[in-house]
């Protein structure tokens, strides 16, 4: 992951986080003092972020030290040693908070988005994320989902094209929305139109778009949608996804599952920065 992707997000966190400085530390340590220290999983999962947690401590104070124990993606267990860290007391602890922040959050998703790759995977389908995501940290969010074994769905509005249902309802026919993108949009750009019915996919055939959306769709529903499209587009199944039904839905046959859990509302996992 290129430093220049999340330098200014990382500054802005740290401006957030220290303020005009931190009175704590800097009262009680001195400018010489070092220390040393690790940071170690308090739970099972995926370490996604050192990275991040690199550049809040270039950006505090070059002078520190961190040490990659673990590979960017790998699975960790509970007491497992990530990284060591070496450098100024103060600058130690005034990073401490916001690399914690980044690198739990970071984790969660890639854990999160490994969990549900390694069910989807057994059908050839593949879990791609949302634009669900925390404002400002969406190109830190999709990479932890790529570290955690899962794709990115479209980066920002201008990435790719998504008829939704306001879409259609705005322009009066799915037909008639794609009629109008095609005379706009490059030639060599695909085009995929959310649908809520079989109706609306044959709709959705018959305009020539290459991948459909299959929204909220009961189970018997989406077996049958893969039926009708028969190979012709590639099929997303999104809304509702969780670890409970993600099985079921991969084993109906779609290319792909969108999961907006995967930035929206997961779990951060439990790290810890414990100086030695």
């Amino acid at each position: 992951m290129n430093r220049l992707m999340f330098q200014t997000v990382v500054s802005t966190a740290l401006m957030e986080d220290v303020g005009a400085g931190d009175w704590t530390s800097e009262g009680i340590f001195s400018d010489e003092e070092k220390s040393k220290g690790v940071f170690v999983a308090k739970a099972e999962g995926v370490l996604a972020g050192m990275p991040v947690v690199k550049e809040v401590y270039r950006q505090m104070d070059s002078e520190v030290t961190v040490t990659s124990k673990v590979s960017e993606g790998q699975q960790v267990r509970n007491g497992t040693i990530l990284a060591e860290i070496h450098g100024s007391t103060r600058s130690v602890l005034m990073g401490e908070r916001v690399a914690l922040n980044f690198l739990q959050r970071l984790s969660g998703i890639a854990s999160c988005t490994a969990k549900y790759a390694a069910i989807a995977s057994k059908y050839d389908c593949k879990i791609v994320d949302t634009r669900k995501t925390t404002p400002g940290l969406r190109l830190l969010e999709k990479y932890a989902v790529k570290t955690g074994g899962g794709y990115n769905h479209r980066l920002n509005l201008s990435d790719a094209v998504l008829i939704k249902d306001n879409h259609i309802h705005a322009a009066g026919s799915i037909v008639k929305a794609v009629e109008m993108l095609r005379e706009t949009i490059p030639f060599t750009t695909a085009v995929e139109v959310e649908v809520e019915s079989l109706k609306q996919l044959e709709e959705a055939l018959a305009s020539g778009v290459e991948i459909v959306m299959l929204d909220n769709m009961p189970l018997s529903m989406m077996r049958q949608a893969v039926k009708i499209a028969g190979g012709r587009v590639t099929l997303e199944a999104s809304g509702g996804i969780t670890l409970d039904n993600v099985e079921e839905t991969a084993a109906c046959g779609v290319d792909l599952i969108s999961v907006g859990e995967l930035t929206h509302s997961v779990k951060a996992m439990d790290i810890s920065l414990d100086l030695t």
